[in-house]
């Protein structure tokens, strides 16, 4: 079932959140390439109050497909937007002025590796995140409906 549309709220942390307003704002004209990288916008579910959060995050684009990383920067816990996702695994994406609803998968084994490899080309710093903790990061699949 997708997404009620109603206005999600921002990551509470403040560059993120700014981020994410320009991005949608701009219709992804405005932090689309982030860094050297490419961005897009995930909406979630929250699965505490059931509201919408949206966050800009590092994606990597194969046969149509989305792959997020839930890295947080190294910290112990998995980011809240991938709680939200396992918990209701379905999203809406924004790539550039596109807004699409998608289905999230968490990736395991040989298709989890295969994909790390293309996330760490785009964005080389998890491997630098990754020494910070014992977590695996989880690479997620969105597939647009």
């Amino acid at each position: 079932m997708p997404l009620p549309d109603e206005e999600p709220l921002d990551n509470a942390i403040g560059w993120v959140a700014e981020h994410t307003r320009q991005y949608v704002e701009s219709g992804g004209t405005d932090g689309y390439d982030w860094n050297g990288a490419t961005t897009l916008v995930l909406t979630t579910m929250g699965r505490k109050s059931g509201k919408l959060r949206r966050n800009a995050l590092i994606y990597v684009e194969d046969a149509g497909k989305y792959y997020v990383v839930a890295s947080f920067g190294g910290k112990p816990k998995h980011p809240a937007w991938y709680l939200n996702l396992d918990a209701e695994p379905e999203v809406r994406i924004q790539v550039k002025d596109h807004v699409m609803d998608a289905a999230a998968q968490t990736l395991q084994g040989a298709e989890r590796e295969a994909v790390w490899s293309k996330c760490l080309e785009m964005w080389p710093d998890y491997a630098e995140y990754q020494k910070k903790t014992d977590r695996q990061f989880p690479v997620v699949e969105l597939t647009p409906a």
